[in-house]
């Protein structure tokens, strides 16, 4: 293992061009040269609002290729009275392929795959997002209930033969997707509120040590400083708050 530094890395369409997003920093202290087969995102959303616009994220990078793909949670309105949620798991890489029945090609109007499934959550639980190689340059994207255990598969989707193992440090987000594009302004103060708990990154791989999110931030869009946005410190991550009540 070597102990590296961790820098900020590329961001996707999504990160650049929201109307407002919350950005998290995260890396591991110690690192195996040979980078991840797997890496879990854990995630609360106990205090979002069963509502669609919201997306919480976290994106991860690979060696020898240039885009990153990401991974996270979309509330969503109750189905009949019961809670349900969107898991996302897409590859902005050029050349991505799938077959699976999630996942549909493009990524945010660019290259890549997007997969997403609706499933049945309860939002007082954490989930873990889970990013894992299953042979060659293919991965897989699972949410899984700690609580019940029961794990989901969001997509599949292989990557340009290139591509290799998951590499140290990339960015994360909370924004709010349903002012993007079209290019009119809005007004910031009726941004709806929600609120999510990111916690550290973990990896069953040797060698990955001391996973963690480094630093929280408003992005440079157009409603920053102007949502009411907080976050805090907590064991193992952050709980980060934004928009209005």
């Amino acid at each position: 293992m070597r102990l590296l530094a961790v820098t900020l890395l590329v961001c996707t369409p999504s990160v650049c061009f929201g109307f407002f997003a919350s950005i998290n920093n995260w890396g591991f202290s110690e690192f195996p040269e040979t980078g991840l087969n797997d890496i879990t995102f854990p995630f609360n959303v106990a205090n979002a609002p069963h509502t669609r616009g919201v997306y919480f994220a976290q994106m991860f990078g690979f060696q020898n290729i240039k885009e990153s793909g990401y991974t996270g949670l979309q509330p969503q309105e109750d189905d009949n009275g019961n809670s349900v949620i969107r898991g996302v798991f897409s590859s902005f890489q050029n050349g991505t392929t799938t077959n699976h029945p999630n996942c549909s090609p493009g990524a945010d109007g660019g290259p890549g795959v997007s997969c997403g499934f609706i499933f049945p959550a309860n939002y007082n639980h954490i989930f873990n997002m889970t990013v894992q190689n299953i042979g060659n340059t293919t991965w897989r994207g699972t949410a899984v209930d700690t609580v019940t255990k029961n794990a989901t598969e969001i997509g599949v989707w292989t990557l340009p033969p290139e591509s290799g193992a998951i590499v140290n440090g990339q960015l994360g987000f909370f924004e709010y997707f349903l002012w993007n594009g079209g290019g009119e302004s809005h007004n910031c103060s009726t941004l709806p509120f929600s609120e999510v708990t990111m916690f550290s990154p973990t990896s069953m791989a040797n060698g990955a040590v001391g996973g963690h999110i480094i630093s929280v931030y408003e992005d440079s869009s157009e409603c920053s400083t102007h949502v009411n946005m907080s976050y805090t410190a907590v064991p193992g991550g952050y709980n980060i708050k934004a928009g209005f009540l």
